[in-house]
């Protein structure tokens, strides 16, 4: 079972560059979207009518939005995290598929604030990952394979951002956010870290690759970002211990130069073999 997740930077713009090709050509069975931007007819257009969508818009139109396409036609669907009060739509989509000879497999596609700090746009993301980590912990003492993917918006470690020294007081690497990722893989120099114990989840993307920089998932459009590889780790497979156990292959898949990328985020692929 081939998954792919990636953060399209607006839907409609991805395929006006290419995005059905990658589509077409990925392999994939199943794909998670984020910050797909668009209202539920204008991604069914898009799509080829192979896939099942199951997509959850924002409710400000032009903003966030996630969407998982599968192969095989979901079982459940849950969207949202929690209170009215808080919005959560279109940053949280959870997909039950029925795997043959697996059982149940429950697919997440995830997609958190960017932040600011300093900002409500820092407070919101907050907001979303103590709400994030409440399901996260029920997710992690489910029963059946789970894995969340997306765009969560923070570099969990030092390996994750090339200039780690310098975003240390910047929204997506702060000690704070960071604090939550240990939640839910471990902390480096603790017993058990990335293994899933304790009800935790498998970095996929750090276990496949091991203690080296990146491999990096996003570049900022600006300055030489891309061609330089300055980039970030911040798209993930966050996977229960023994769905992680039988990944086979994992790769971020960079595009071959700045004019070929259809979004500033590359896609992160896994094959499960489930």
């Amino acid at each position: 079972m081939r998954l792919a997740s990636v953060n399209v930077n607006g839907v409609r713009a991805a395929y006006r560059k290419g995005m059905g090709e990658w589509v077409d050509s990925s392999g994939a069975d199943i794909i998670t979207l984020q910050e797909v931007r668009a209202e539920t007819p204008d991604v069914e257009k898009l799509i080829d009518a192979g896939w099942h969508i199951t997509h959850d818009p924002c409710v400000e139109k032009g903003r966030a939005g996630v969407a998982v396409l599968s192969t095989s036609a979901p079982q459940a669907v849950r969207t949202g995290l929690g209170p009215n009060s808080i919005d959560t739509s279109g940053r949280w989509l959870e997909v039950d598929l029925d795997i043959p000879g697996a059982g149940k497999l429950t697919v997440v596609s995830a997609y958190v604030h960017s932040g600011e700090v300093g900002s409500p746009k820092q407070d919101r993301k907050y907001e979303f990952l103590e709400l994030m980590d409440a399901r996260m912990k029920e997710l992690g003492s489910s029963p059946h394979h789970v894995v969340v993917t997306g765009d969560l918006n923070i570099g969990h470690r030092w390996l994750d951002i090339r200039n780690w020294k310098g975003n240390v007081k910047n929204s997506g690497f702060l000690p704070e956010e960071r604090a939550y990722l240990d939640k839910w893989l471990g902390h480096e120099d603790e017993e058990g870290y990335n293994t899933g114990s304790g009800g935790r989840f498998v970095d996929v993307g750090r276990a496949f690759a091991g203690e080296v920089e990146g491999p990096y998932s996003w570049w900022s459009y600006r300055g030489r970002a891309f061609d330089n590889d300055t980039g970030w780790r911040i798209d993930y497979h966050l996977a229960t211990p023994e769905l992680a156990k039988s990944v086979s292959k994992y790769w971020i898949e960079r595009a071959p130069s700045y004019d070929t990328r259809w979004s500033d985020h590359a896609p992160v692929i896994a094959d499960y073999n489930i």
